[in-house]
């Protein structure tokens, strides 16, 4: 089948499980914008056709639909093996400059107050060390160095590795999770399973690895998962909606009116690094953005006020 050929395809280039699912999603969505046809009985015209109606339409963000021509463009070259020609008569969707949402300092510690046990930790990770959301669920017992006071990040957004900082307030909580991990993960063991999903093909180059303490998640998931045809069972880290949830509530508990959510920790980060004089290069590298470009919208959002002027009514 068509999807089974895109999703191996997908595999074959080490595309993460979220680009898979992303792309799948776009290509279904274009052979039903065209009333069922196979792809490979469209062209040019077609893509231009299903983009323009996204940018009209649906009235989409630039991201969004690029992110739909990136699918149908990995659809045509890797698996029906056509390479898209011009397609300079399609609708671009209006590019907007938006700024991050940043909370205050004060607006930090009233959200944090308001979560509790492993999702206070979550946050505090999340603004401490400028983590995405996913990262941050997805570290591993070993990525964490606490004598060098660091975390590696494996397998970021693009794909790359990075290091960020550990921050001496979080090291306590942190050493506390990590003896409730070990305790589930040696309940896992002596009830038989103790073994989490390695990257790639690790698995199979390493077939002990996934049973190793080191490999195991900081955040595992309260109930192990259960193939019964298999016979296998296994933990995956904690699922991001609950964080996200424990996240809301906190928010409105706390009475902040700005649109917050889990990434806003990562935007405060930055921001607040600005503001405590760390340069932007530092605060690039801790964050893992290819092009400083990406990082200087953060000085746009300093909280100095406009552009770091005074204004005239503050002199009366």
């Amino acid at each position: 089948m068509l999807m089974d050929r895109m999703r191996e395809a997908l595999n074959t280039r080490h595309c993460s499980p979220r680009t898979e699912k992303a792309y799948c999603l776009w290509v279904r969505r274009y052979i039903r914008f065209h009333g069922m046809r196979h792809p490979a009985q469209m062209s040019e015209r077609e893509i231009n056709e299903f983009l323009t109606h996204l940018a009209v339409h649906d009235r989409v963000s630039v991201s969004t639909q690029t992110q739909a021509l990136c699918a149908l463009l990995f659809l045509y070259r890797y698996v029906l093996g056509y390479e898209i020609g011009d397609l300079g008569g399609v609708i671009r969707a209006r590019k907007s400059r938006r700024l991050p949402v940043v909370m205050t300092r004060d607006e930090v510690r009233a959200v944090l107050a308001g979560l509790d046990d492993e999702y206070w930790l979550m946050a505090a990770l999340m603004y401490g060390t400028g983590l995405r959301l996913m990262e941050c669920l997805r570290v591993r017992v070993h990525d964490i160095d606490f004598s060098r006071k660091e975390i590696t990040v494996r397998d970021g957004k693009g794909g790359k590795d990075r290091v960020t900082v550990l921050p001496d307030a979080l090291v306590p909580a942190l050493k506390r999770q990590l003896r409730h991990a070990k305790s589930v993960y040696q309940q896992d063991l002596d009830d038989g399973w103790g073994r989490v999903e390695l990257p790639r093909a690790l698995d199979r180059k390493y077939p002990n690895a996934a049973a190793e303490w080191g490999w195991q998640w900081v955040f595992p998931q309260q109930n192990r998962w259960n193939n019964e045809k298999a016979g296998a069972q296994g933990r995956h880290h904690a699922h991001e909606t609950l964080v996200q949830r424990a996240v809301k509530r906190a928010v409105r508990q706390a009475g902040v009116a700005k649109r917050v959510s889990c990434h806003t920790f990562r935007h405060s980060f930055a921001t607040h690094m600005l503001e405590d004089g760390y340069d932007i290069r530092t605060i690039q590298e801790l964050l893992g953005h290819k092009s400083v470009s990406t990082t200087m919208v953060y000085t746009h959002v300093l909280n100095r006020g406009g552009l770091g002027v005074r204004s005239p009514i503050d002199r009366f």
